[in-house]
This record gives structure tokens, sequence and C-alpha cells, in this order.
């Protein structure tokens, strides 16, 4: 049996697909480890992909084909590609089984489809920020979705919420939705030996990674707090849209992008609190990955984020400020607080090991 995972249009750091990149890299990592250490010689994993992602997807047990004549960066390219040369190519791959871990697959489908949906927030956008997107982009989107979801043999996606989210949109039926949560690489942070205390929060610009919630739930903390901590944010450029007094400015340090896992692993491990406030999430990795690395965490109570972070978390109304700033002031200011969370958090984490995670996308995908 020949499995084809179509990476080509992943591009690292490129447009909002950083974590679906880094999904996609683990799979396609741990199957080709999975095939050697298992020694399932009828089972051939062949990965589509470009010049650029080639380092983290050419991997033992995978074989990679190189796309040279389509550029992934070449928006054109992406929608052709995604439309009709994907199935083009995967025929004459003699393909059994085709995998889309970005979600989308082509309008012909001349083998055994299986997608990925990670989420259905263009369908969030649609209805609760309609002129944030181009309208006519975020419909196409929506109906790409909606088109690949019916049209595919077989979904996975990452959970609870959004397997009901795809049958609530997509009107699929229920038994065709496996729920893989994603899983968590074992990851380390590098302790600074300043002592030094700060909250950590992730964001980005996007309007349901609520930026205003994190900016307006640090303020309020600031006004409780007798004796504030800084905070980083990682996914701004900066603060100035932000009305900010200049004393409580000058406490919050912000990184758009932080190309090395090391150095973002070690801001992140050496904080007091991690902080994570969408309105609405597919998954929710980061308030994983803080567990992992001890760090208690504050995060929304909406979509899947409470059969994510279960009882490990303090979870809050992002919508709340003030209850958010609370919920950080404990735990700054209440060492058995910490002690609690970072225990059980670290007990949560372990349910998302790639062992478990690996075997049941071998056993969607190639049995």
């Amino acid at each position: 049996m020949r499995l084809v995972i179509d990476c080509f249009k992943l591009v690292k750091g490129l447009g909002k697909s950083i974590g679906i990149y880094n999904v996609a890299q683990g799979i396609v990592k741990h199957l080709g480890e999975r095939k050697n250490a298992y020694g399932f010689e009828e089972v051939e994993l062949v990965v589509l992909g470009n010049k650029e992602n080639r380092d983290d997807f050419e991997t033992d047990g995978i074989k990679f084909v190189e796309i040279e004549s389509f550029n992934p960066r070449n928006r054109l390219h992406v929608i052709l590609w995604e439309l009709i040369i994907v199935s083009i190519v995967c025929k004459k791959l003699k393909a059994d089984r085709v995998f889309f871990p970005r979600g989308y697959s082509p309008v012909i489908h001349t083998t055994y489809d299986i997608i990925l949906i990670h989420d259905l927030i263009p369908y969030y956008y649609h209805e609760y920020f309609p002129r944030y997107f181009n309208r006519i982009e975020n419909r196409y989107i929506m109906s790409r979705l909606k088109q690949s979801a019916k049209g595919s043999k077989k979904i996975i996606t990452i959970s609870q919420a959004s397997k009901q989210e795809i049958i609530k949109y997509c009107k699929i039926p229920e038994h065709q939705i496996d729920v893989i949560y994603n899983a968590c690489e074992r990851i380390y942070a590098n302790k600074d030996n300043n002592n030094m205390q700060y909250i950590c929060a992730m964001t980005s610009d996007l309007p349901h990674k609520n930026a205003n919630g994190v900016i307006e739930s640090y303020l309020e903390y600031c006004e409780i707090s007798e004796r504030p901590i800084n905070i980083i944010i990682i996914g701004l450029e900066n603060t100035q849209r932000f009305d900010i007094p200049k004393e409580i400015r000058e406490r919050i340090t912000c990184y758009k992008f932080i190309k090395s896992d090391d150095e973002m692993y070690r801001i992140i491990g050496n904080s007091t609190v991690f902080l994570f406030l969408p309105l609405v999430e597919g998954f929710g990795l980061p308030p994983i990955e803080a567990m992992q690395l001890g760090v208690p965490v504050v995060c929304s109570d909406v979509s899947s984020l409470p059969e994510v972070v279960g009882d490990a978390a303090i979870r809050v109304n992002p919508k709340n400020p003030k209850s958010v700033a609370y919920a950080m002031n404990e735990i700054v200011s209440d060492t058995k607080v910490q002690a609690m969370l970072t225990e059980r958090g670290k007990r949560n984490a372990e349910r998302f090991s790639w062992n478990s995670r690996s075997e049941l996308y071998w056993n969607v995908l190639c049995e």
C-alpha cells in the first residue's frame, strides 16, 4: 500500500501555517519512525514537498519527492496544485491513499483521500469578524473546506470541539470523523539564573487570538497587584496600537516571531505564568508546551481548550479581563498554587505523547 502525504504547500513561517507545519512535520517524522521500528514493509510512505521544507520532511522511512515545477510561495501555483495538479501527481505515483494535513483535497478524487481539518475558524470569522478578511476569499476557503470534507473518505480532526463544528457546518456523518489530539514533542528549556519573574503570553494580530484581551488583562493585573511583574508577549511586533500608560508600556516586551525553538522554550520555560486567551481554538498546543516546561497556565475556557487542559490550568472567560487578572495574580502571589498547577500540568502534558498519536495516525492512514 502506497500512502502519499501532501506537504508541498507547507513553508515554515509563511502565512498562518506554522502550527499546521509543525503538526505535519511531526506526523511524517513519527510515521517514518513507526514504519522502521515495526518493519511495515508492505506500506510505502511518500511525501510531496518543496525545496524549502526538504530538510524537515525528508526523514528515515519516508520517500521525499520534491515538486520542482511549482512554487509554494506563488498563490496561483498553490491554488492550481490544491484543486487539480496534486491529484494528477498522485495518480502518476500510483498512490493508494493520499493524506492532506492542511485540510484541502482536490476537486477530482482519484484515490482514497483523507484530510486533517484543524478547525473551522473561517466560519467563525464569517459570523463574528465578517470584514476582517476579504469576504470573497473567506467564502472560498469555507467552500473548499466543506467540499474537501464531503469529497474525502475519512476526516481526522484534533478535538471534539472541532468535530462538532465539522458535523454542524459541513454536514458530515459522525462515524466518518476520527479525533486525534495533537502531540507535543518532548521539549526542554534552559533555565536562567536571575530568578526574574514575568508573565509570558502568546497571541497574534488575528482577532480570534485576542491580543486586546491580553493587553486589557495585563492592565487590570497591574491595577490589582501590589508588585506587578513584567510581561513578554510572543506574536506581536509592538503595542503601539493599544492605549497603555507609559509606566506600564515599559513593562511589556514584544516578539513578533521567535525563529529559534530553543529561545522560545527558554522564554516560556522561565516564566511565572503562561497566558493564552484565544476566543476560539482548534486545539491549543502552546498551553501543553508550557505545562511540559513546568509553567502554570491561565487559558481561555472556550471551544477545545477545556478538553485539552482539563483541571491543569486556571480557565477563564477571555472576554473578562478582570477575572484573568485575578487568576494571574493568584498564581504570581501564591507558591502553593504554582506548585499545584505545575504538577497537574506535567501530568496532563503526558496525555499528548507522540507514541500514542503516531499509533492512532498509523491505524487511520495505513490500515
